[in-house]
């Protein structure tokens, strides 16, 4: 296993966390650096790849790809890729490990499944209070379609844990409730073909079938560029006969500072515009 992170910080307390429990399981990390940030990442099982490194290396993305933007990221797909990696496990560097938190298998046991057609708030399955995920359609986050069924097995080749203490939410929810929230220990969730719910990028699996499908695109705005990767990623899926699975918390987030008001502008592509975008694909 690789993990993939982007980091413009010197080693947090998160990461600290995250190097020993890779080192459990004999697995590594990949730091991709920017233009602002650390010069090195002292961990004793990471790679870190500076700019410097990153045009080095044989990537043309390295040279196409905006600076100070999170799509430098794909330069770490990219690494675990050539380096065969045979899961790739992305997070932030604010993430660490729950007690729970494990290498994940692409076989999942006892997956509760949704297929009836269109969106849902994935949140709603693992707690009952008020939240819904960033990219999800303002107009659809009290939308819950029924659980079909539960599978005692089931294949996904791309897994999305959820975040304690601080998930991924949009600014809208951030300016009118913020504050520290905890999901429930519910069983997993996979959305069949043709039920969108945005993923991101802050705690998934990528098994290498999926590898295609990891690339964050650059031009666009910096609170939409993993969420329109996500719905992308949820097309192809469905054509290859697969949906995205959702896993109870296994990560908590103490989250790097943002401005709100900030975010809630990068966010208006999406709310404006990830219904037209979804039509499309």
């Amino acid at each position: 296993l690789k993990s993939v992170i982007t980091t413009i910080a010197e080693q947090t307390e998160a990461m600290k966390t995250l190097s020993r429990r890779l080192l459990d399981i004999n697995a590594s990390l990949i730091a991709v650096g920017d233009t602002k940030g650390p010069k090195s990442f002292n961990l004793p099982n990471a790679e870190f790849l500076p700019i410097e490194k990153q045009l080095e290396l044989p990537f043309k993305l390295a040279i196409a790809l905006p600076t100070k933007h999170y799509a430098r990221k794909n330069i770490g797909y990219l690494q675990a890729i050539a380096e065969k990696a045979d899961v790739i496990y992305e997070t932030d560097d604010d993430n660490a490990p729950l007690a729970n938190w494990t290498l994940r298998s692409k076989t999942i046991a006892n997956v509760r499944i949704v297929r009836e057609n269109g969106w849902t708030n994935v949140y709603k399955y693992f707690t009952s209070q008020n939240i819904w995920p960033r990219g999800l359609l303002l107009d659809e986050i009290h939308t819950v379609r029924p659980i079909a069924e539960t599978k005692s097995q089931l294949e996904a080749p791309v897994q999305q844990g959820l975040v304690n203490l601080s998930p991924d939410v949009d600014a809208i929810w951030r300016l009118a409730e913020d504050r520290p929230f905890d999901f429930d220990n519910a069983p997993s969730v996979c959305l069949g073909p043709h039920v969108w719910c945005p993923f991101n990028t802050q705690s998934t699996s990528w098994f290498p079938q999926a590898y295609p499908l990891m690339y964050v695109p650059s031009n666009c705005s910096f609170r939409m560029c993993d969420i329109w990767k996500s719905f992308i990623a949820q097309r192809c899926l469905w054509e290859l006969g697969y949906g995205i699975v959702f896993h109870a918390p296994e990560v908590v987030q103490e989250r790097n500072k943002h401005n709100l008001m900030k975010d809630f502008t990068d966010e208006i592509p999406g709310y404006t515009g990830n219904q037209k975008l979804t039509e499309v694909l």
